[in-house]
């Protein structure tokens, strides 16, 4: 059965183009399309898409108050489309708050000329976030006893997809007292992640930064890895942070595997890594090397995930040492290490 779409936008080139590439896709079809947000409220009523795509700028009702009015009305999985500017990675950030899955930039050129790039990258997003409404994965029995954590020096989040609310409610559990240094590795494009920094700084009373090239881990506060580049650490200053440019043969910039790989080298058992919802697999060979230098792995279960993938891919391949709900990850990081 093919994935029915309901294309939301107020320009008729980009609804249109947009549709084209998305009937190509032999596993999704449009049922749909609307100009505005009131329109995708009432055609999501009638019509019963499996995903919405949604801009955010439109007349009569914008694409903000349409998704939290469809989160109230009839659910259903919505892949916002984005400018990559700063002020468009606050208009995501909320859309995702407002209860949006996941996001895409927003490009005319790229949506015009159709490269097999953008299609990919289009239908994937589509194809993935479908994924939410059945969560068709294998059950995965949750841990049993915790387990004695040790001393950790470090504790690396890695997520993608549902990450940046997921994150946002981990760290209202975390409190001010909480000193061991945090670093957050979210698949993110490079203008969103000073915005959604300066959100999570808002919310917690750590202190929360992207980060930046010879940051030195200091107590008490989170580091945010930017996106487009890699983040990793090492032991200098008695830790400290380098951003490295991206090999363009890595998937993934920031890579969640990268940073728990050097954090395996040089903080080995004393480093807590804790994989999040996401799709994907990024962070399950990180994991291992993690796992081989006597470090502790939490992986997000299934029923709080947006997307298991993620989690799923750690878990599966015995690398997790403890499945938690989203709800206990902040007051167990907060009891057992901080």
């Amino acid at each position: 059965m093919s994935i029915r779409v309901l294309v939301v936008d107020d320009s008729g080139f980009f609804r249109r183009r947009v549709s084209e590439i998305i009937n190509a896709d032999g596993r999704m079809e449009v049922v749909g399309t609307a100009s505005n947000g009131r329109e995708a409220v009432d055609l999501n009523e009638s019509l019963k898409p499996d995903v919405i795509t949604m801009d955010y700028e439109m007349p009569v009702m914008d694409g903000i108050t349409a998704v939290r009015t469809i989160m109230q009305q009839r659910p259903v999985p919505i892949l916002m489309f984005s400018s990559l500017t700063f002020e468009g990675a606050r208009v995501t950030l909320d859309a995702l708050d407002a209860g949006a899955l996941d996001f895409l930039s927003k490009n005319f050129d790229a949506i015009a000329k159709g490269t097999a790039e953008v299609r990919k990258a289009l239908t994937d997003k589509i194809a993935g976030v479908a994924k939410n409404q059945t969560k068709v994965v294998a059950p995965v029995a949750r841990s049993a006893a915790p387990k004695s954590l040790g001393k950790k020096d470090l504790v690396l989040i890695g997520t993608s997809t549902g990450g940046p609310a997921a994150l946002q409610t981990l760290f209202k559990a975390i409190p001010g007292s909480f000193k061991t240094p945090i670093i957050i590795v979210q698949h993110m494009p490079g203008s969103f992640t000073k915005a959604f920094a300066e959100r999570l700084n808002g919310m917690s009373p750590l202190v929360v930064k992207e980060a930046e090239e010879g940051d030195v881990l200091q107590p008490g506060h989170v580091y945010v890895a930017p996106g487009g580049m890699q983040l990793m650490v090492d032991k200098r200053s008695g830790g400290s942070i380098h951003i490295h440019e991206s090999d363009a043969r890595v998937n993934y910039r920031p890579s969640v595997d990268i940073a728990f790989a050097s954090a395996a080298k040089h903080f080995g058992k004393n480093t807590l890594a804790v994989v999040l919802t996401g799709m994907g697999s990024d962070g399950k060979e990180g994991a291992r090397l993690l796992k081989q230098a006597g470090a502790t792995v939490w992986a997000q279960d299934e029923e709080s995930s947006v997307i298991f993938g993620m989690p799923l891919a750690v878990i599966k391949d015995g690398l997790s040492d403890e499945i938690l709900p989203l709800a206990d990850v902040g007051p167990r990081l907060s009891k057992d290490v901080g």
